[in-house]
């Protein structure tokens, strides 16, 4: 299996790794704000720190290849857009991604989900890239389908999301195969 594009581009967005030198912006941009944290497994960040943690994690676990995470930047003015990550398994790709609010329902994040998964897909040994959603996380369940997911059911009492509950909540799980 070959290593992702480390830095990359679509028709609007510049990808690259998230980074700790980024932690200002991705905090107060997107790890802070409660909105996008609603669905989450995380709460909203309160300092400045926990979103250092992270981005050390992030830059960790890609220096380990066992899990890579883009900041997501528009070329326009260069503001963060999002984030997205792929956690690699032995014959699967588990996808993670959140949004900026002030980016929702602009097309941004299936236009940076969908070279991913076509890299994924074209890994010999990788055969599955996954994601779930919270039931009630229409726009994120609307996204998996616009980059050609299906669903596969509900995955029950899969996930707690904080923001949301501290029981376990259902979530609905989408997967593109590999064909053959």
């Amino acid at each position: 299996m070959t290593t992702p594009e480390r830095t990359w581009k679509t028709s609007r967005l510049l990808v690259k790794p998230a980074a700790v030198e980024d932690a200002q912006v991705v905090f107060a941009d997107y790890a802070s704000v409660p909105a996008v944290s609603m669905y989450m497994t995380w709460e909203p960040h309160r300092h400045i720190d926990e979103t250092t943690d992270f981005l050390r994690r992030c830059e960790r676990t890609w220096a380990e290849g066992s899990e890579f995470t883009w900041t997501l930047w528009t070329k326009d003015d260069e503001a963060l857009a999002g984030i997205l990550s792929i956690h690699m398994a032995a014959s699967a790709v588990h996808l993670g991604y959140a949004l900026a609010q002030r980016w929702w329902r602009q097309g941004l994040m299936s236009e940076a989900l969908k070279p991913v998964i076509r890299w994924a897909l074209t890994q010999p040994t990788i055969y599955r890239v996954w994601a779930t959603c919270d039931v009630d996380n229409v726009a994120s369940a609307r996204l998996l389908e616009r980059v050609g997911m299906e669903r596969e059911g509900v995955l029950r009492r899969w996930l707690i999301h904080p923001n949301v509950s501290n029981i376990p909540r259902d979530c609905l799980c989408y997967s593109i195969v590999k064909a053959g």
